[in-house]
């Protein structure tokens, strides 16, 4: 199967590492990519948003199945675009890419799927901004109804903070806030059939102990093993299965990735958001758990087969991704900056721990900065513990200029 994955972030270079160790990938195509992807697949230029120009590539290349990574272009109909050329493509139609696309679409959806979620008011004006922040109270959780890449949600006791927010948003989403730890379920689905993968928890605040401003993912960890046995089964049960049954029956049926951010409150399980895609950094520890190749599956979803396929397989380990940012990340982060030690990490690391890039660029025989988040560094190991001693170690190989990261990435659930 000749594969060409859209994108050039780390969740597209996990999963191009993923589809290169597939035997069934004869070929494998990136496009954009970026230098770490580089490694693995032969990278095209592309803009991504173009569905036509993506489709063109597609046919040009003779792709079997097109995987379209970022929430930007599915929203765009990228994934439409692909399909009418007479490409399979994992990914959601534009009009189902919605459910992330819009907030409010997302609410509508679950209200009708009779899925656990939030209460929330959708708000236009100031007036209305006003009665919502005063019906919920501290803390206020805002939420830009459209896509943000990740940031477009604000939690706050700073009143003053919330309505800023709020009405620097052409149409916002004030709801409840969940107590409760949070969970990311992604699942592999075709609009009739869902398949679930292992849960992840990812952390969202730039800083240790869960501070500083929210970011599109500072590192993730998987399995949770203080979470419920039963919870994967629940969540199927409540929220996955009912919400693409309501999307097949309103005529928009959702095949691709439908990922649910969880709140597991005092009260049940709750749907924070629905994304329509793999997530950042989540899809870096899921894949390192897959064992079954990934290629079949994503096939399965694009030709809406995957009820023929045999259950999921995943190994028993542990994995724990950190992620490296560039200096100021998430403000507006420094780009150009050379980074060094990856060759010691591929030579003392391997292969139980590994870097996948994020943002970078090749600048001559250098590999630079070019974006806000630059690495994941993900490890594996029997246990979370062991995979957080890898990260870490492997994370401190790294060089480059004024970068951060979380020291605390699966700290509490490795000591549970």
């Amino acid at each position: 199967m000749k594969v060409l994955v859209i994108g050039g972030g780390a969740r597209e270079h996990a999963l191009c590492r993923s589809l290169s160790l597939d035997p069934d990938v004869t070929a494998l195509y990136c496009a954009p990519g970026n230098a770490g992807i580089a490694e693995v697949a032969e990278l095209h230029p592309v803009d991504a948003l173009d569905g036509a120009a993506v489709a063109r590539l597609a046919t040009e290349l003779g792709a079997e199945l097109v995987v379209v990574g970022p929430e930007a272009p599915l929203v765009a109909g990228v994934a439409d675009a692909v399909r009418a050329a007479g490409v399979p493509c994992f990914g959601p139609s534009g009009k189902a890419a919605q459910l992330e696309g819009s907030k409010a679409f997302a609410k509508d959806v679950m209200a009708g799927a009779g899925v656990p979620t939030a209460r929330s008011y959708v708000c236009t004006t100031a007036a209305e901004i006003d009665t919502a922040l005063d019906a919920f109270g501290a803390p206020y959780v805002v939420k830009d109804d459209g896509l943000a890449a990740g940031k477009g949600v604000v939690v706050t006791d700073d009143i003053e903070q919330a309505r800023a927010h709020a009405l620097a948003c052409d149409r916002v989403v004030i709801e409840e806030f969940l107590d409760g730890p949070e969970v990311s379920l992604f699942a592999i689905t075709d609009g009739t059939t869902v398949l679930p993968l292992q849960p992840a928890q990812d952390f969202k605040r730039a800083l240790d102990d869960d501070e500083g401003p929210n970011t599109g993912g500072m590192g993730a960890y998987s399995p949770l093993p203080w979470a419920d046995p039963k919870l994967v089964d629940e969540v199927m049960e409540s929220v996955l299965q009912p919400t693409v049954d309501e999307l097949r029956r309103r005529g928009t049926p959702f095949s691709g990735l439908l990922y649910a951010g969880l709140a597991i409150t005092s009260r049940g399980v709750r749907v924070i958001e629905f994304n329509a895609r793999f997530g950042d950094p989540e899809t870096q520890v899921v894949l390192a758990r897959l064992k079954t190749p990934l290629a079949g599956v994503l096939l399965g979803s694009a030709n809406g087969t995957l009820d023929e396929l045999p259950p999921l397989k995943w190994h028993d380990d542990a994995a724990v991704t950190v992620v490296i940012a560039s200096h100021n990340y998430p403000d507006t982060p420094r780009t150009g900056d050379p980074i060094e030690g990856l060759d010691e990490v591929a030579a003392q690391d391997a292969p139980h721990a590994y870097v996948l890039h994020a943002g970078t660029r090749r600048d001559g025989d250098a590999v630079v900065s070019a974006g806000g988040r630059v690495l994941s560094v993900t490890a594996t190991a029997k246990d979370l513990a062991g995979a957080r001693e890898r990260a870490y170690a492997a994370a401190a190989r790294i060089r480059l200029d004024g970068s951060q990261f979380r020291t605390d990435i699966a700290k509490k659930a490795a000591e549970a």
